[in-house]
């Protein structure tokens, strides 16, 4: 039997919060502020690299600035959500740094299995496609998800293949 006395008390300020990088262009930007409130409401730390208006910008910016604060080594944000107008070019312009793996999904079980199989570290949303409840439900499904080790082997793979590319080499 355990002496709850001797049990430390764990106040919510000492929780680490799960922390996400966000960001979308003109034609993301009110899903994407949907989003960020769903995700506060559920206790995340976000952080909002922009856009901040609905006027046209271009979506590279944005994606890079996500795809960078993702893959930091210091490892700052556990994740990242783009939302454009289909998630295409967000997804695009995020895939092409490093390290990167960036799924553009319009369902729930494909950004389940995108975590689970692929450990995409970046979530893609198309907001022309899907609308604010559907988002909603496949960010919690891509958030709720945990990469399952056994697709480690496979991950290897593509590491080598983005090492090889890198270089000039060939696999």
């Amino acid at each position: 039997m355990t002496d709850c006395a001797s049990i430390p008390e764990i106040s919510s300020s000492s929780i680490a919060k799960r922390r996400v990088a966000l960001a979308s262009d003109h034609a993301g930007f009110a899903l994407k502020a949907e989003i960020r409130e769903h995700l506060r409401a559920r206790g995340f730390d976000v952080n909002d690299f922009g856009a901040h208006g609905a006027e046209s910008v271009d979506y590279p910016a944005y994606a890079a600035a996500v795809a960078r604060a993702v893959r930091d080594v210091n490892g700052a944000f556990e994740c990242g959500v783009l939302v454009c107008g289909t998630g295409l070019g967000m997804s695009i312009a995020a895939n092409k740094f490093s390290g990167i793996r960036c799924a553009v999904c319009s369902e729930p079980y494909s950004a389940r299995l995108a975590r689970q199989h692929n450990n995409a570290n970046i979530l893609a949303l198309g907001a022309r496609v899907v609308g604010i409840d559907m988002a909603k439900d496949i960010v919690d499904a891509y958030l709720n998800a945990r990469f399952e080790l056994r697709h480690q082997r496979r991950l290897d793979q593509i590491k080598e293949l983005e090492r090889a590319e890198s270089c000039g080499s060939s696999v």
